[in-house]
């Protein structure tokens, strides 16, 4: 069957579909011996050869999807410049090369996505889908119920305005209170800013699901392999 060569670039897991585009029109994507310079010319992977930087893409690549636990202290890429350490080394058994979706930071845990498929990494990562992150904040100070408006109305950060989907107090204490917090965007370090913005900073923050993916009976450092009903749901995702 023949299909665009930018989804099978990213149904292989090497890169989004906006990526698999820039791959094409950098010259860097050979189908049959020649150069190829449009991302939406048709191939048939089980019959064309398709090279990447002189490897040939595999005629298909078996999709993979791992949900981790992810500790503090870990770095969500493949690999970093600075020797720390990165959430692949928390993979056990065969595993073929998977990619996390998104980035949790350094010090943050909690679910993390882990797979190969690249044109469901890029429809959970776009902002027009609006994929639900709930997390889990403890601040510092006291947060009462009769804050919450205050905290569920939104504020401006320098890069635009933020306003969870979702702001609920778990816990209030005199020096720290605990919120549950749902943002859909996935801005870099929103949820801590948002929370600093309001006057609390956060000590503690934690990814308690990713979409439909909840974390269970997962400990730290854990991983599952997603089962059929879970794929199926992200995929149905529009």
């Amino acid at each position: 069957m023949r299909t665009r060569l930018n989804k099978i670039l990213a149904r292989a897991g090497l890169t989004s579909r906006r990526g698999a585009d820039r791959l094409v029109l950098d010259g860097r994507v050979v189908v049959n011996g020649e150069v190829v310079t449009s991302p939406g010319v048709l191939v048939d992977p089980t019959v064309d050869r398709v090279e990447v930087d002189g490897r040939r893409l595999p005629a298909s690549e078996l999709l993979e999807y791992v949900l981790l636990y992810k500790p503090r202290g870990y770095v969500s890429t493949v690999r970093d410049p600075r020797g720390r350490p990165v959430v692949t080394d928390l993979l056990r058994g065969e595993h073929g090369r998977l990619y996390p979706v998104g980035r949790l930071d350094f010090d943050v845990e909690g679910v993390l996505l882990l797979t190969n498929d690249g044109e469901l990494t890029h429809r959970l990562l776009h902002p027009r889908y609006g994929f639900p992150r709930v997390y889990e904040a403890t601040v510092e100070g006291r947060v009462t119920e009769s804050n919450l408006p205050r905290w569920r109305a939104g504020v401006t950060l320098d890069d635009g305005p933020a306003r969870p989907r979702a702001a609920d107090l778990v816990e209030s204490g005199a020096a720290a209170s605990r919120l549950r917090l749902t943002f859909a965007e996935g801005r870099k370090h929103e949820v801590k800013r948002y929370c600093e913005a309001l006057g609390h900073r956060v000590t503690r923050l934690t990814r308690i699901a990713f979409g439909p993916l909840t974390l269970g009976p997962l400990r730290p450092g854990q991983t599952r392999p997603l089962a059929p009903p879970e794929i199926r749901a992200l995929r149905a995702i529009r």
